[in-house]
């Protein structure tokens, strides 16, 4: 809880620093009407409405995903205003200047009025709460019903225009304009407020980069307001502003979606782990009290204590192997050198002794280091269970332009046309396709086990 109130001081002290220097240049806009040009660069212009609709598109597309995972009403907000944000773009900015177009009355109208929805939308996000079930469904038809909307937008625009007065380029500009311009600053800062509050409430990283690019947003509205160009051949500092706020849009939610991917992976293994505890380390508890129950009631027999200390004995090292495998769920140890603790740990009681080479030069991605260092931990588990061998061979290296993950043993072995099944080998086999891999199990009866995990260059 320190941690988080120290990271929304530092981000509440950023974004007063923020403020205060956008503002002071705001300020300095208002007061010398000079520094508001504008500048008649079409090209440029065009680039910088792409660049937003681009922009607009990657966040609501990774809004999107967030939402389809975790179904969570403020990313399905978001998709949407990002959505109507990129399409509305698209469609009254960008698609009229091809061939040398102009924008014209309405299509500067409609993409005013499609803008002010998708702020809304944005700035609604923030106070909603819950989660959506039928997350496919409610993705498709909110899409499907923006697109309609804006649609709808451009013929309103279109049989209005008689009475809709025109958008020029310069400081003389119809009221409804600055209004609208207005409003949609106010709904920015709306949405800077709300992500400011889901900061200081949950602490999710998300959330302080939506307030960082909502900030900007904010001043690229009153940019706007001060020089409400609505033209295909003027650009203004409010554009630079807006097209800045995006580019930190897409980092924010980019890293919260790796973060959730680490998060995830990160719950799975220890939840692993944990099943882990209780099939070995409680099972052996149980036995241990079980028959500190006979002692006390006096019921023991002469194999009573022999039995305890066994019990005791495995528990130790089902404790320690939980222990390596939390501390390699939360990436602090590298590769070799964990693999490596945890042969150690394996054969600490003599039971089977372990030969472990791995090829120095070899180059693994780290993704491809968690499920090779697993499946090594789950080739070995599966010998010491069930195989009886008294000898293991890992071989983790390079054959020809193929890179190869080997367990082998000298156990009872089976008949190579028969699947022995069992939770093991599906863990093996989903390890092995989870980082593109190729799983094959060669075992002759007396002659032990191989399992071998091939991995392209």
């Amino acid at each position: 809880m320190r941690r988080d109130e120290n990271a929304y001081q530092a981000w509440l002290w950023g974004e007063v620093l923020l403020l205060s220097l956008l503002g002071a240049a705001l300020a300095l806009f208002v007061t010398y009407p000079s520094l508001r040009d504008t500048y008649e660069l079409p090209q440029l212009r065009l680039v910088l409405d792409t660049g937003v609709t681009l922009a607009a598109l990657i966040v609501a597309v990774l809004a999107g995903i967030r939402f389809t995972v975790e179904g969570r009403r403020l990313d399905f907000l978001l998709c949407g205003g990002f959505f109507a944000a990129a399409a509305s773009t698209m469609a009254f900015s960008v698609a009229p200047v091809f061939d040398g177009g102009t924008v014209g009355k309405n299509e500067a109208w409609a993409g005013v009025a499609a803008k002010l929805l998708a702020t809304a939308l944005i700035a609604a996000a923030p106070f909603t709460r819950g989660r959506v079930l039928a997350r496919q469904r409610a993705l498709r038809w909110s899409i499907l019903a923006l697109l309609c909307l804006e649609v709808a937008i451009w013929l309103l625009a279109r049989s209005l225009s008689g009475g809709m007065p025109e958008l020029l380029s310069g400081d003389d500009q119809p009221l409804l304009l600055v209004v609208t311009l207005a409003l949609q600053a106010f709904l920015s800062l709306v949405a800077l407020v709300g992500f400011g509050l889901r900061f200081r409430n949950y602490g999710d990283d998300l959330y302080r980069w939506l307030g960082l690019a909502t900030t900007l947003a904010l001043f690229a509205e009153l940019h706007y307001v001060f020089t409400p160009v609505v033209s295909s051949s003027f650009v203004s500092q409010g554009d630079f502003l807006r097209l800045t706020s995006y580019g930190v849009l897409m980092t924010g939610v980019w890293r919260a979606m790796r973060f959730a991917e680490f998060g995830r992976a990160v719950a799975e293994e220890r939840a692993r782990v944990a099943r882990e505890i209780h099939d070995g380390l409680a099972q052996y508890l149980f036995t241990i009290s079980t028959h500190a129950s006979m002692l006390e009631a006096g019921t023991a027999t002469d194999r009573t204590v022999a039995q305890i200390k066994l019990a005791a004995a495995m528990a130790q090292q089902e404790a320690r192997f939980a222990i390596l495998a939390l501390s390699s769920a939360s990436g602090t140890a590298p590769f070799d050198i964990a693999l490596r603790r945890y042969v150690d740990v394996l054969t600490a009681d003599g039971a089977l002794d372990v030969e472990l080479e791995v090829d120095p030069g070899l180059s693994l991605a780290p993704d491809e280091q968690i499920e090779v260092f697993r499946i090594v931990q789950e080739g070995l588990a599966n010998v010491r269970k069930h195989a009886g061998a008294d000898r293991a061979w890992v071989l983790i290296g390079q054959r020809g332009p193929e890179r190869m993950v080997v367990v082998r043993d000298d156990g009872a072995g089976f008949e190579s046309d028969r699947d022995p099944g069992g939770q093991g080998l599906k863990n093996l086999r989903d390890r092995a396709a989870a980082i593109g891999g190729v799983f094959s199990l060669r075992s002759t009866p007396g002659q032990g086990t191989a399992v071998e995990v091939t991995l392209r260059a």
